[in-house]
């Protein structure tokens, strides 16, 4: 079968393990392909989780601020407390909101990624040169935004780690669909992890008083360990029509799909890819509803939920609202072999009444405690995972081999398109809401 990103596919390829008649022998090195993706999926997302995490300190370097600033309110109250105490004031005479919602950087942490993720199937590049451009480009990124001293490089390095993130999703997806299937669980165990290592990582190394600049140059390893991970521990497929004699002795049987029903053979030419898209829309609106209502609340709405005169300064509190929603992530995309749901839009459902409710917050602050918004942001998290892993759990085992690698990199790009979707929303949604007057939680 030709290379990911040809534009063309054989009418002879290899059946995968899902038919047993044709299932090779148990295969010993099976956890060296499990394990890569697993690092893969970390790598791959870690730079993009750890831009949204950094995103209220980049946008207060944006504006000349003190990290410190920040870290000042919480003299006005109480020390170690949860929630405002009857007897305390704070005095603020308008909503503490950064100028610039931290949409603006969630739009240059997606709007690259969606671009290629739209084209990547159609990209006639081989595996191992769209790999070595997402380690470069991640490398580049963190370069970039730790000694950006101007607005306009640090957003080429968040521009840039965005297109390391979109085309390794996009080739990894589809790389999966000559593995065992089992490598897709443990891809998207892997991307909730990297909600967690980034998030936890850089909140951790700030708290302990690193600068953002030293600690996102720490953060370099990463695509160091993606490269060791691709091209050290993965066993790599020959995706070449033709096979060489060894290789073969390890593949499948192949089976002329000439003989199976026509919806069931390859996509040989563009018109026939672009014309099986639509039927890719059962996986791809529901997943694109999730993360259009989950990011909306992650970068238009997480900045207003503050609660002053707790243990937390704003900055702090945003940067564990982000831990603890990659928790979530996390542990549902590492659940899909023992729970699976195949109707993703109930999950679409539960995220729009979650929007509601953090809406009503950001503008009236009525909740009592901090607490009660972190179980509600874990309960966010793991809708936003479970719809994801779901998602491509079902791809893998519903849609025909033959299209199978395509029907991978066309989804791929739905949780883009809702992200930058959410990306446009938040930013009015967040200037109307810091506009508004001041809560009495802050006066």
């Amino acid at each position: 079968m030709t290379d990911i990103g040809e534009t063309s596919s054989p009418s002879v390829v290899p059946l995968t393990e899902d038919d047993p008649e044709q299932a090779p022998p148990k295969d010993k090195g099976l956890w060296r392909d499990l394990v890569a993706y697993w690092i893969l999926g970390l790598c791959n997302n870690y730079g993009y989780v750890v831009m949204l995490t950094a995103a209220h300190d980049i946008l207060k370097e944006l504006e000349g601020e003190d990290h410190a600033k920040s870290a000042m309110l919480t003299d006005y109250g109480v020390a170690n407390t949860t929630a405002r105490a009857d007897d305390v004031t704070f005095g603020y005479e308008a909503r503490p909101c950064n100028k610039l919602s931290t949409g603006a950087i969630l739009l240059a942490d997606i709007l690259p990624g969606l671009a290629v993720k739209s084209i990547a199937s159609f990209l006639p590049l081989a595996k191992h040169v769209r790999i070595f451009l997402c380690v470069a480009a991640a490398a580049a990124g963190f370069l970039l935004t730790a000694f950006a001293t101007v607005e306009w490089v640090l957003f080429v390095g968040v521009i840039a780690t965005s297109f390391s993130s979109g085309l390794g999703e996009a080739t990894f997806l589809a790389y999966a669909t000559y593995f065992n299937k089992n490598v897709i669980s443990t891809w998207s165990s892997g991307t909730g992890g990297a909600g967690i290592a980034g998030s936890l990582s850089y909140t951790g190394l700030t708290e302990l008083g690193l600068t953002p600049k030293t600690t996102i140059l720490i953060m370099l390893v990463v695509p160091a360990l993606e490269a060791a991970a691709f091209w050290l521990l993965l066993r790599h497929k020959n995706t070449d029509k033709a096979a060489e004699p060894e290789e073969a002795k390890e593949k499948p049987e192949e089976i002329d799909y000439n003989t199976l029903p026509e919806d069931e053979r390859p996509l040989e030419t563009w018109q026939q890819r672009i014309r099986y898209i639509p039927s890719l829309f059962i996986y791809m609106i529901p997943l694109v509803l999730v993360y259009l209502l989950e990011y909306y609340i992650n970068q238009g709405l997480f900045e207003l939920l503050y609660f002053p005169g707790i243990w937390l300064s704003q900055s702090g509190q945003y940067r564990w609202y982000q831990v603890i929603y990659q928790i979530g992530v996390f542990i549902s995309r590492s659940s899909v072999n023992l729970i699976q749901f195949r109707h993703v839009w109930i999950m679409a459902v539960f995220q729009f009444l979650n929007v509601v409710y953090f809406t009503f917050e950001a503008v009236y602050f009525f909740t009592p405690s901090i607490w009660i918004i972190f179980v509600l942001i874990l309960w966010e998290g793991l809708l936003g995972g479970g719809g994801y892993v779901n998602t491509f759990y079902r791809i893998q085992n519903d849609v025909p081999a033959a299209r199978r690698e395509y029907a991978m990199m066309v989804t791929s790009i739905s949780d883009s398109v809702g992200i930058a979707l959410a990306g446009v929303a938040a930013i009015p949604s967040h200037n109307a809401i810091c506009d508004l007057p001041v809560p009495d939680r802050l006066l």
